[in-house]
Parts: structure tokens; C-alpha cells; sequence
């Protein structure tokens, strides 16, 4: 349920809400969906629902750990076929893994036996003490688990060597954690996807990217589409004509503004739908939208201009995909300032930023619509309204494709001359 101060800006959406309330409106709006199963194929990366138990022992049957022969008692034994159990002084050819026949003791290595010629296996005179002790070179069944034993447990992120114990175990499908489908909608008739744009044409910089983005934040990419700026074309992407199935969450770019080709809020509106945040008090990627169609499933506006839009997607949709994905509010990390960030009244300044020994500095080329700074940043900064001076903490996020906050990075030489020439301190 929606605090009061939320539930105060959905009934007035106009009212433009701080970074840090909209953050918490994102992650409190949503309820995680419900686990599902997936297949062993699919489950990488996803986040373990139910305890993966031993359906039996593991190993469920003695084996050998040798190439040699299954033998009961000492020998000299008498070689029997295979596929039979063993009468005392008996012995059968095995390999390593191969079942342990009923009444064997122990395996002889191949290479601590030999057979004579009238097909009797001794001991070699070079082998060593304790080669046919009860038990020797046997992995008894039950060694690695028993059948119940918790082979992983709820919460777990699942890893391939996860998969491998559960494939192990007998388990085709595992439970896990639903993530959500996320569409793209790109809007623009100037927008050109090759090439180098002509003049009044921008080059797309959202196909490329939010693709890979949406897995880093915990989605599954649900397609893309590209439509005009006609409002009939609006209310068809949003009401998800193309497969007759809604995603979780749809992305939109472009078209949260108020002008008579901005169709969002009106398409929303035709759809039922709401609008639990109407802009932000941000810079950049103020005119942010995030509304709630009447199904529970979520659209998030985000602003035209490349980088706006990828704050906006850090402020609302990180935080929305977590609450989807049943994953924590991820809380930002204050760190010190290592320069002087001018104020912005009302409104909480993004900066893409680079950390060095531990003190942030903003980056050059960081206006809405460039994307260099972003490009070579280890997180971005939130400078609140009054602005920051060096030695303030600010809080600081990390981008879904760099390291946690605090992790050190080693700067290399090339690293230390790309720094200078965009800007960075060295």
C-alpha cells in the first residue's frame, strides 16, 4: 500500500515528486510476482523459490573410483563375466563409475593386478599394502548426499555448477523467482537506426541499449517496437496489440511531454490506467511518467533525450523491476565529493561519476541528451538541490553494468591517458 505522501501524488500527479520519494514510489508501488518453474536451461542467473532436495542418494549406487577389477576377499581371485554378483574369491573387470557388483569387498586397481594365463588375478608384487582392504576404491552410495538432504536452498542465486547439482539430483524444472517482461516502445519519426543522421534526424541510442540494460536490472527483454507520433499508434503499443499479451512493465521513449504530439497520459487514460507519478523534481529526466494500468502491469515514460532517459530508468525502473523481482530497495552509498557541484533549487542533480580512492567526481559531458560521460562512469551521483561542496557526501548508485559501490577498480595505464583526455581526474 502506497504511504500517504504517495498516494497524495497519484491523486495529484501533478505535483512533481523529490528523487528520493520517487525512488520509494517505484519500489512500493509493485508486489513480487509469484514464482514459477523454469527449465535448467533457463534458470541461470534467476533466484532459487524452493529448497532443491536429494530425490535419492547421491550417489544412489556404489561405483568404482578405479579402472581395475571388483573383488570379494583376498585373492588370488577367479575372473568371472560381468553383470553377476561375486561369490568369495571371485573377481570381475570394472571401470571407474561402474556399479559395484553384489557381494564385491573392494576394487583392484588395474594397476596393482595381473591375470595368468589360466584367467586367475593376482596381486602384483609392486602393489601396494591395503589394495584390497573392505571397501578400497569404492564411492559407497549416499557419499555426496542422502535422499531429503537440502542440496540448495531458497534465495539462492542460481550459478551453472547450481544447475549441475540439480541436474545431478534428477530435477528437469527448478522454482524460481519470476523476473519480469519488459517491452520497449521507441517513439520519434526523426529517430533513423543506420547511419549518420541528416540534419533534424537523431540517431537511435535506446535500440542498442536498453536491451542489454533490462537484464542488468533484474528484467527479461520482452521486444521491441517502433512506432510514429500518432495517437492511434500510441494506444495500440501500450495496449499490447502486437501479441495479444501485456508485458509486466512496457518502456517508453520520447512522448512524455505535453505537447500535442506527447500521447502518453491520454493513451494511459483511454487504457484505465493512472498515473502514480507525473515528472520529478530532477535534472535531467524531470518529465519522467510512471502510471499503473488497470491489470496491475506498469508503463514507465521515459523522457526523449538519451541520457534522461537513463537516469529516469535508474530513479523509477530499477527500483520497480526489484519490487517485481522480489529483490531489496537498493539504498545509495554516501561518499565524499571530490569537487565543488553548483546548486540546482528544487531539483536533485544526476551526474554520471567517477570514483577515485574513494572520492566522487562529476563528468564532463554530461548534458541531457550526451551520452560520452555515462559511457566511461563508474555510477552516478544525486547532488541534492542545494548542491555540493568537495569534502560533502553525496549519495552515490552504481550503474546495472559496473561494480558495487566499494569494490575497487585498478587503473591502468590505458585507463589513466583515456581518463585525462575525457576528462577524468587522473
Amino acid at each position: 500500500m502506497l504511504a500517504q505522501e504517495e498516494l497524495t501524488a497519484v491523486l495529484h500527479p501533478h505535483h512533481a515528486m523529490t528523487w528520493a520519494e520517487a525512488r520509494q514510489l517505484a519500489y512500493r508501488c509493485a508486489a513480487p510476482l509469484p514464482p514459477g518453474p523454469t527449465s535448467l536451461g533457463t534458470a541461470i542467473g534467476c533466484t532459487l523459490a524452493r529448497d532443491v532436495l536429494a530425490r535419492q542418494d547421491l550417489p544412489h549406487y556404489a561405483s568404482s573410483a578405479m579402472d581395475g577389477w571388483a573383488i570379494t576377499g583376498e585373492g588370488p581371485w577367479a575372473l568371472t563375466g560381468p553383470g553377476r554378483g561375486l561369490a568369495a574369491g571371485e573377481a570381475s573387470v570394472i571401470a571407474t563409475g561402474g556399479l559395484i557388483p553384489a557381494g564385491a569387498t573392494a576394487v583392484l586397481r588395474k594397476e596393482s593386478g595381473q591375470v595368468s594365463g589360466d584367467g586367475y588375478l593376482s596381486l602384483r608384487p609392486e602393489a601396494k599394502p591395503g589394495e584390497t582392504l573392505p571397501g578400497r576404491h569404492i564411492r559407497p552410495a549416499g557419499e555426496e548426499a542422502t535422499a531429503g538432504d537440502i542440496l540448495i536452498p531458497a534465495g539462492t542465486l542460481l550459478n551453472p555448477a547450481h544447475l549441475a547439482l540439480a541436474a545431478v539430483a534428477g530435477h528437469d524444472q527448478l522454482q524460481v523467482q519470476r523476473k519480469p517482461r519488459v517491452a520497449v516502445v521507441m517513439t520519434g519519426s526523426e529517430v533513423v537506426t543506420s547511419g549518420e543522421p541528416a540534419p533534424g534526424q537523431v540517431r537511435d541510442a535506446f535500440g542498442p541499449q536498453l536491451d542489454a540494460v533490462i537484464p542488468q536490472l533484474g528484467g527479461v527483454p520482452g521486444g521491441q517496437l517502433r512506432i510514429g507520433d500518432s495517437y492511434g499508434e500510441w494506444l495500440a503499443a501500450l495496449d499490447g496489440a502486437g501479441d495479444g499479451k501485456r508485458p509486466e512493465v512496457t518502456i517508453t521513449t520520447g512522448g512524455t511531454g505535453k505537447s500535442g504530439t506527447d500521447h502518453f497520459r491520454a493513451a494511459v487514460a483511454a487504457l484505465g490506467g493512472r498515473l502514480l507519478l507525473d515528472g520529478v523534481a530532477m535534472r535531467p529526466g524531470h518529465p519522467a511518467v510512471l502510471a499503473e494500468l488497470p491489470d496491475g502491469h506498469f508503463i514507465l515514460g521515459l523522457p526523449g533525450n538519451p541520457l534522461a532517459a537513463m537516469l529516469a530508468l535508474m530513479t523509477l525502473g530499477e527500483p520497480l523491476l526489484a519490487a517485481l523481482g522480489n529483490r531489496p530497495f537498493q539504498e545509495a552509498t554516501p561518499l565524499l565529493s571530490g569537487a565543488d557541484v553548483e546548486a540546482s533549487p528544487g531539483k536533485t542533480r544526476l551526474i554520471p561519476c567517477r570514483i577515485v580512492h574513494g572520492l566522487v567526481f562529476p563528468a564532463d559531458h554530461a548534458g541531457p541528451g550526451m551520452m560520452r560521460g555515462l559511457a566511461w562512469a563508474d555510477a552516478y551521483m544525486a547532488v541534492p538541490p542545494e548542491g555540493a561542496s568537495a569534502g560533502d557526501r553525496v549519495p552515490v548508485l552504481p550503474l546495472p553494468w559496473t561494480a558495487p559501490i566499494g569494490t575497487p577498480a585498478p587503473l591502468s595505464t590505458e585507463s589513466l591517458q583515456r581518463g585525462r583526455q575525457t576528462g577524468w581526474p587522473a
